[in-house]
């Protein structure tokens, strides 16, 4: 199982008036945790859109376990956890820098869709690279 990890530090903007990191950012770091993930196997979403592939998520969850707050370092660990004919699974753990408290955990699947967004079969050298 390949498992890629970024970092990122909370800014201000992404906290609430509790000055807690506000929910709704977590999908966020999910999505940066994805296409980073395809990045570093050589497959940018840039290059799978102008090959008329398209990863639409189709369902998501988060599981929140403590806060994150302003200027903290999270790390974002995202690894394929389901690969099927046309969609794929991405699991998300987010853990705090310092302390590795798990923030948040969770996962995103996208259906595969092609030009005319449909959906389709995964091409194979997508399917190998996520295997």
């Amino acid at each position: 199982m390949k498992i890629h990890e970024i970092k990122t530090r909370v800014r201000y903007q992404e906290t609430d008036q509790m000055g807690i990191v506000y929910y709704a950012n977590f999908l966020v770091y999910f999505e940066m945790g994805r296409t980073e993930f395809l990045r570093n196997l050589g497959l940018p979403y840039s290059e799978l859109e102008r090959e008329h592939i398209y990863f639409p998520v189709t369902e998501a969850h988060c599981r929140f376990r403590v806060p994150a707050h302003y200027d903290d370092i999270l790390i974002i660990q995202t690894f394929v956890s389901e690969l099927k004919h046309a969609t794929v699974e991405f699991k998300h753990k987010i853990i705090r820098e310092g302390d590795n408290k798990l923030i948040a955990e969770g996962f995103t699947k996208l259906a595969c869709l092609n030009a005319s967004r449909k959906p389709t079969a995964m091409p194979e050298k997508l399917k190998k690279l996520l295997q």
